[in-house]
This record gives C-alpha cells, sequence and structure tokens, in this order.
C-alpha cells in the first residue's frame, strides 16, 4: 500500500500494539502531527517534552509494555534526554521516536539541529537515524524487539524530516533479523546445580531480588522458590512488590534508608542469592564490606553487572523465566527439608528486625509523613499503584507503602530523577484504568514538572497527588543538618507558592492539611472524582531513618537523633 513516511511510521505503531503516544509537536514533525490528526491515531499532548517521556515510562513500568514518545527536533528532542536516561538506569522499554532536520540540512549546524544519536548513544539500548523511507518498517520492528527483549530499555529512532513525506509501499515486516542479537539468554543448568549446592551447606542463606524480577514477569516463581526455601527475603527500592510486603520472612527492602532487619540479615547471613539486581552503591554501602560473611550467587541476564560491583563467587547467567524455574524444580528434587533447615534462621532475622522498626516521632498536632502515608494507604487499599518523586518522600513511601504486588511502587531508582512523578502517574493511571493511583512527592520534586496538571485535567486522569511539604529541599537538607552543621545552603523552599492554587489554576482540585486531625479529611478527598492535589504540611526536621552515611557499612545504621 502506498502512503507517506509519516502514515507508514504510525502504522508501524499500529502493528506494534501501541495503544497511546505521549508527545508535543514541533516543526519537523509536523508532518507526522498531520498524520496523528488524520488517523485518529490516539496521542496525550503534555505540557513538556520532558513530561511526555517520563508519562511512557510509567505507561511501561505499570503495563510492562513498550512506552511511546514523540518530539520535534533539537530542544524537543534534547528535552527527552533525561527521561531516558531515567528509563535506562531502571531498564524501562521505550521508543522515542524524535524528528530530524531534513537530509540536506543534517551536519551543518541546521536550524534546530542537534546530534540526537550522538547525545544518546551512552544511554540506550540502541538507536537509528532514518534517512531512507524504506527503513521506517525494518527498524520500528527492530526497536520495540530490543527495548522489550533481555534486559528492557529505551531505543531512539530519530527521523530526517524529509523521510516522513516520502513515499513507501508500505509492508510491515513478520520477523526481525539482527545479526548478533537474538533477544534469547539461555540458562547453563550446571550454573543452577553449583547454586543448589551451596543452598544445601549454607545455614543463613537470605534471597536479595531487584528490579529484575520485576521486568521479567517472574515474582510468581520467586515467591515459589521462597515458600519452597523458608528463608528470609529482602529487596531492593526497584524490587519492591516482587514479594508481598505481608509475606513471612520478608523483611523490607534494604540499603541507605532501608530496614534495619533486611540490612542487618545481610551482613549476618552466609549465602546471597541475588536475583535480578545490579549492587547500586545506594544498596551496598561500602562495598569492601558488604555481606562479609555470605558467599554471593547472582542470577542476573546482563553479565555486564556480574562482578561489576560485588564479587561473585556464583552465577547464574541468563533469563531469570528460564533460570528460576529450573532452579525451583533442582530445589524441589534435592532431597532436602529446607524449610525446617532454615526455621530458626529466618525467625531469627525477622525478629531483629523488629528492633528497630520505621518511623519518626512528631511533636503535638504536626503530621508526621509515616501516619500520613499509612493513612492514605489504608484507605485506598488493595489495586494502588503508588509512584513517588524522588528524595525524603520517596523513602518514606518505601518505608511506609503495603506495596503487594509487581508494578505497583514506581519510582526513579538509578538515576534518582525529580519531577518523574507526576507525568509517571499520568502514564501508569492510562495504562491501568481499572486501578487506583497516588503520587507521593515533595514540594522540591513537584515544581519540577508541574505544568503536568494541566495534562492531567485536559485528559481527566484520575489520580491523586500528596505533596510531603517541608519547605525544604528534605533530602538535601538532611544531609545538611546531619554532616553539614545545620547549614541550610540552596535548599530551603521559602519562596511563595501556594500549590492548591497552583492545582486549582490548572483544571486540578486542592487541598490543605496542616494537622493532625486535618487527617480526617483524606477519606473524603481520596474519594473525589478526579486528579487531586493534597499539600500535607509535615515538620522541616522531620528525618528518613535509618540511615547509613556514606562510606559506612549496612550495619553501621544511624538509627535516631
Amino acid at each position: 500500500m502506498l502512503m507517506n513516511g509519516a502514515k507508514a511510521l504510525l502504522e508501524s505503531l499500529k502493528a506494534e500494539g501501541v495503544e497511546v503516544a505521549f508527545g508535543y509537536p514541533g516543526g519537523v514533525v509536523l508532518r507526522l502531527y498531520d498524520e496523528i490528526y488524520k488517523m485518529k491515531f490516539p496521542h496525550v499532548l503534555t505540557g513538556h517534552e520532558q513530561g511526555a517521556v517520563h508519562a511512557a515510562d510509567g505507561y511501561a513500568r505499570a503495563s510492562g509494555k513498550v512506552g511511546v514518545v514523540i518530539a520535534t527536533s533539537g530542544p524537543g528532542a534534547a528535552n527527552l534526554i533525561t527521561g531516558i536516561a531515567t528509563a535506562n538506569m531502571d531498564s524501562a522499554p521505550l521508543v522515542c521516536i524524535t524528528g530530524q532536520v531534513a537530509n540536506p540540512a543534517i551536519g551543518k549546524d541546521s536550524f534546530q539541529e542537534v546530534d540526537v544519536c550522538g547525545i544518546t548513544t551512552p544511554i540506550t539500548k540502541h538507536n537509528y537515524l532514518v534517512k531512507n523511507v524504506e527503513d521506517i518498517p525494518r527498524v520500528v520492528k527492530e526497536a520495540f524487539f530490543i527495548a522489550r527483549t533481555g534486559r528492557p530499555g529505551p531505543v531512539v529512532i530519530d527521523v530526517a524530516a524529509d523521510v516522513f513525506s516520502a513515499e513507501i509501499d508500505f509492508a510491515y515486516p513478520e520477523k526481525v533479523l539482527l545479526p548478533g542479537y537474538s533477544g534469547k539468554y539461555p540458562v547453563k543448568a550446571e550454573e543452577v546445580d553449583d547454586v543448589v549446592e551451596a543452598v544445601k551447606k549454607a545455614e543463613r542463606p537470605l534471597i536479595f531480588f531487584g528490579g529484575g524480577v520485576v521486568s521479567s514477569n517472574t515474582a510468581k516463581e520467586l515467591r515459589e522458590i521462597t515458600e519452597v526455601l523458608g528463608v528470609p527475603t529482602a529487596s531492593t527500592l526497584m524490587g519492591l512488590g516482587a514479594i508481598p510486603y505481608d509475606t513471612k520472612g520478608y523483611l523490607g527492602f534494604a540499603g541507605m534508608h532501608g530496614a534495619y532487619g533486611a540490612n542487618m540479615a545481610i551482613q549476618n547471613a552466609d549465602l546471597l542469592l541475588c536475583v535480578g539486581m545490579r549492587f547500586s552503591d545506594r544498596v551496598t554501602g561500602r562495598v569492601a564490606e558488604f555481606a562479609p560473611k555470605a558467599k554471593v550467587a547472582h542470577f542476573e541476564i546482563d553479565l555486564a553487572e556480574v562482578n561489576k560491583n560485588v564479587a561473585a563467587d556464583l552465577k547464574v547467567s541468563g533469563d531469570l523465566r528460564e533460570s528460576l524455574p529450573l532452579f525451583l524444580d533442582k530445589l524441589k528434587n534435592a532431597g532436602v527439608d529446607f524449610k525446617s533447615k532454615f526455621a530458626a534462621w529466618r525467625d531469627k532475622a525477622v525478629t531483629k528486625g523488629t528492633e528497630h522498626p520505621f518511623g519518626f516521632a512528631g511533636d503535638g498536632e504536626a503530621i508526621t509523613p509515616g501516619e500520613v502515608i499509612e493513612k492514605v494507604e489504608d484507605i485506598l487499599g488493595k489495586d494502588t499503584i503508588v509512584v513517588t518523586d524522588v528524595g525524603q518522600h520517596q523513602m518514606w513511601a518505601a518505608q511506609f507503602c503495603k506495596v503487594r504486588e509487581p508494578r505497583e511502587f514506581l519510582t526513579s531508582g538509578g538515576l534518582g530523577t525529580m519531577g518523574f512523578g507526576l507525568p509517571a502517574a499520568i502514564g501508569a493511571k492510562l495504562a491501568k484504568p481499572d486501578k487506583k493511583v497516588v503520587l507521593f512527592t515533595g514540594d522540591g520534586s513537584i515544581m519540577m514538572n508541574c505544568q503536568e496538571f494541566v495534562t492531567a485535567a485536559e485528559n481527566n486522569v484520575d489520580i491523586k497527588v500528596i505533596i510531603l511539604h517541608n519547605s525544604l529541599l528534605g533530602m538535601v537538607g538532611q544531609w545538611q543538618r546531619l554532616f553539614y552543621e545545620h547549614h541550610y545552603s540552596a535548599s530551603e523552599l521559602s519562596y511563595k507558592r501556594d500549590f492548591v492554587k497552583i492545582a486549582e489554576a490548572m483544571g486540578v482540585k486542592g487541598a490543605r492539611l496542616e494537622t493532625k486531625r486535618d487527617l480526617d479529611k483524606l477519606e473524603g478527598l481520596l474519594s473525589e472524582k478526579g486528579a487531586m492535589v493534597i499539600d500535607v504540611i509535615i515538620p522541616k526536621e522531620a528525618d528518613v531513618l535509618p540511615m547509613v552515611p556514606g562510606g559506612k557499612r549496612l550495619d553501621e545504621m544511624v538509627l535516631g537523633r
């Protein structure tokens, strides 16, 4: 069928099952947007390109599908960079379509020209510069295949402007032909056997799992392995939800602001079964003294992560969708009653964790972060997706939220991107309209992409936004309190702003809670239809505790003040 390149691109997206694209038009992509108009292709206009890419990211994380974002050349494409890097660090699958100047103008410092492929090479799985209309169907097919297979991630397709207008006899390919990349990561049975033998010899094994379990959709297998072994478990921030919060033996998330029990168990275990994680510095503390008593067995699809930060005594390379079922089968046939063998160790680890629970002791009528998060959680209940921005509120949400299922806690873990939350929450709600979506953010983070309140209002996106408002860049301020003699250098948010009025000016309802008595209003506010902003005033000097200071071991936590 004869058509122009713009329509061929959209037909290719339809062939990939794309339900919605997020984006912002500009001169170079006008032909593409004209076809969007003609085809009535589902598209959400955001207030900023960064908002568009974070929305596509939130859509991808909530659904497990590939998120799609569209931007014009030059500043439009450049405005995607933070969001692409965010997705790359957390292995979120995106296809990012950018316009480029026309073929004759490429490389001549033309108006609104940037080298998109050059800029994004370090922060993508792959990228393309499409200069020939005949390449569009193949490139789109390959881009989606690369984005979703193996360790997921973002792929950029940069399209020269004249390609959108050129004609093509369109046919979408049935197969991907990529020499050197099959998208398959086979598992070696002998590597799994070695880990089973290590489990048999262990006395204090711990399952430590990360975001790879979520992205590979292997939470079911992990839960079965946990049931067979009867060992304590801990997660990274990105792994939250792979094992329900109330599972017996689950100790919480580990690391700099993680649970006391999880950190202590890691330091005392003699075998760490590490599944789909990359040993971030926020997880390990001082690497040289991380899990000093333990053998480390690393289940990981990306061999670049094995031995990168923490040396692995044993590795199981390959796709978790193959390695975990095989591991489970071999454990079941090992002839050992693992649950009885490890029961005392699990009980001891759980008991240890009760010694220092999460919490912040507030004064009088002041609302504490934990109590507002817990009350919101209790009101919304199951089938709720929690989204966060980055900072103190992010850690409080991770500590106090009752995460039951994968893809129900969405946060920027690796890059730590302030401004991620609001557009990501919009994307998550559009991906999962039957679920409730709540965003926990701070008065610093929400300002980064607050223009997306308009996007929520215009598209009738029912999200609830809880601003934990302490008039401070909270995490920066906490470090300044603890390590810089209370010198609040450029961290106090004393400028005049009213979040309720900001929200209302953009078509979103708003309310403010200032004392504990105001918490009684939460149920009514959360039951309102449509987007809602709830500005919650909390103490300026509320700390996220426990805390592992930089350069310290996981068991050298600051537990209180």
